[in-house]
């Protein structure tokens, strides 16, 4: 499986309320009652007390936020949040200032836990960085999240069209999923949004059988099914099997749904059958629906992602464990490797691990072409030197160490088995960081019992503990990282490394250049590049769940400057 992953229970960030549609000011109001004259020293500190404890996060976008929120929600006009007439009017008739808060409370115990995280993370920070060199001190530095928070606040004509659309039972919507893990979240996030969409009730996703890793795990196996359903009651219906009148009946499945579907597109192709048929069956939906969707509609997307897919108890349980054990001895780097077989077949590269494993690489890819994606034409050197291939254990160190890691840093490492094996693949990195940890070595054999031959439970342990780190670096692209990026912007823009490998490349292949001179360059090709606000349309790939910034999250007043 692409990649593993799991950690602490997903966490539900507070969601702020927000008193209109961009985030404007909120006005907080203080009463007082006065049974006795007060000294002004008294009254001083009884405001300065009300000032510093009452709600963060009222907050407003920037003025440049609000201008292209302005501009997005004038384009939302342009297409469908629900396939039903009345829907599409009353869109058209929508007003910014229509804008109704929804509050995603984060429970007492997870965030006890959080504040447990954040006290472990400062104690460990503060026991080092007596002794860190600057470059070190640097390298564990958080960007600055410019004060946004997640603030998912739907329309008030959402929220109408909401209450009629959950209430009806004629429609629903049948989804299967396939591949790893992160693909199959991908995809249950758009089977909400289409059934939304389309005003349908959601049937429990289908997980195909992993034909890979031969994984059997149902959704129930994975998520919590009733948080699931509870997160969202307010916005699509989502239920566990069809009603019994339709159990006999078996809908033709539908799976050529084109890239970069439109809410239009599927209202026209999917609408009438779904009314006549009351069934639709939909496959094959990996990264088919458009990214460029109403500004609600990517708000759905965030909550889907970030709230109702939460991992099952015993996947978060251990998660937490084992992040709790990398912090119990100071912060730690996550990385998830893609040193896999098939990872090198599919990209078309190189594991540079001898000449007998890189034949056996060229062996396989000329046995299966097809496997093969994009750019056929290319070969190896011209898909380093375009910064298409993964990183290599060597050059990840090199990558890590010229950021500033210090030897002593403890790293995890999330990801599937190494082609060449863990010993021959991963020994640049021990060498150069004897902490090296994943959850083979931090977990004691009978907790992973339960995980035996569940690859995307396991994907959810490695992909919790990457969400708690202090840093995370992604060595290549994919689904992982992806929602890496915006889970961890979510949760407070911590920091996350995307190399800059089309830039950097060139500079590793130089030998002559002095290790001062390449580490200052490889830091400079990274400033922008760890983490901190991005605006979602500035992106190339606007996909709102890597780059939730500004339909999921709002910005602070006082730090918007």
């Amino acid at each position: 499986m692409g990649s593993s992953a799991s950690a602490p229970p997903l966490q539900q960030p507070v969601i702020s309320p927000r008193k209109n549609s961009f985030c404007s000011k909120a006005h907080i109001s203080l009463r007082c009652c006065w049974f006795t004259l007060l000294t002004l020293f008294a009254c001083i500190s009884v405001f300065k007390f009300v000032l510093l404890t009452r709600n963060p996060s009222s907050i407003t976008n920037s003025s440049s936020s609000s201008s292209s929120s302005s501009s997005r929600d004038d384009h939302d006009h342009l297409h469908y949040s629900s396939c039903s007439p009345t829907m599409m009017m009353r869109r058209m008739m929508i007003s910014n200032n229509n804008i109704v808060p929804t509050e995603l409370p984060l429970p007492l115990s997870s965030m006890q836990h959080q504040q447990q995280q954040q006290g472990m993370r400062s104690s460990s920070m503060r026991n080092l960085t007596g002794s860190m060199s600057l470059e070190e001190q640097e390298f564990w530095h958080q960007p600055d999240d410019l004060g946004f928070r997640p603030c998912i606040q739907f329309s008030k004509e959402f929220k109408q069209e909401s209450a009629e659309l959950i209430a009806q039972r004629a429609k629903y919507l049948l989804v299967v999923v396939n591949g790893g893990l992160n693909q199959q979240r991908n995809q249950i996030v758009d089977a909400v949004i289409i059934a939304r969409i389309l005003g349908a009730n959601l049937v429990v996703p289908i997980m195909e059988i992993n034909q890979i890793w031969q994984d059997e795990s149902e959704f129930g196996d994975i998520f919590d099914v009733e948080h699931f359903k509870e997160t969202l009651r307010d916005d699509v219906r989502v239920v566990s099997a069809l009603p019994s009148t339709l159990l006999m009946y078996k809908p033709m499945e539908e799976k050529n749904m084109p890239l970069n579907a439109s809410p239009h597109w599927l209202c026209t192709h999917y609408g009438r059958k779904m009314s006549q048929e009351g069934v639709l069956l939909l496959s094959g939906l990996d990264s088919r629906l458009a990214k460029d969707l109403p500004s609600d509609l990517q708000r759905l997307r965030c909550k889907v992602a970030f709230h109702a897919l939460k991992f099952t108890a015993p996947i978060q349980e251990l998660g937490d464990k084992l992040a709790a054990r990398m912090w119990s001895q100071g912060s730690y780097l996550a990385v998830h490797l893609r040193l896999e077989k098939d990872v090198w077949v599919r990209t078309g590269c190189l594991p540079r691990l001898g000449k007998e494993l890189d034949e056996e690489i060229r062996i396989e890819r000329r046995r299966n072409p097809r496997l093969l994606t994009a750019r056929t034409r290319m070969g190896f050197t011209q898909r380093k030197l375009a910064g298409l291939c993964p990183l290599t254990a060597a050059e990840l160190v090199r990558l890590v160490k010229a950021l500033g890691a210090a030897e002593r840093t403890r790293i995890y490492w999330a990801g599937g088995e190494p082609f060449g094996g863990k010993q021959k693949a991963l020994e640049p990195i021990r060498k150069a960081f004897p902490e090296l940890h994943n959850k083979d070595s931090l977990a004691m054999a009978e907790e992973l019992v339960p995980f035996k031959n569940k690859a995307s439970s396991l994907a959810a342990i490695d992909y919790l503990v990457c969400l708690k780190s202090d840093v995370f670096l992604q060595s290549h692209g994919g689904n992982f990282g992806h929602l890496m990026h915006g889970h961890r912007a979510y949760t407070g823009h911590h920091k996350h490394i995307v190399p800059n490998k089309r830039h950097m490349i060139q500079h590793f292949l130089n030998t002559t250049m002095p290790t001062a001179e390449f580490d200052e360059t490889i830091r400079a090709l990274h400033t922008d590049s760890i983490g901190q606000p991005v605006q979602r349309m500035s992106k190339s790939n606007p996909d709102v769940l890597a780059y939730p910034v500004p339909e999921c999250m709002c910005q602070n007043p006082t730090q918007s400057s």
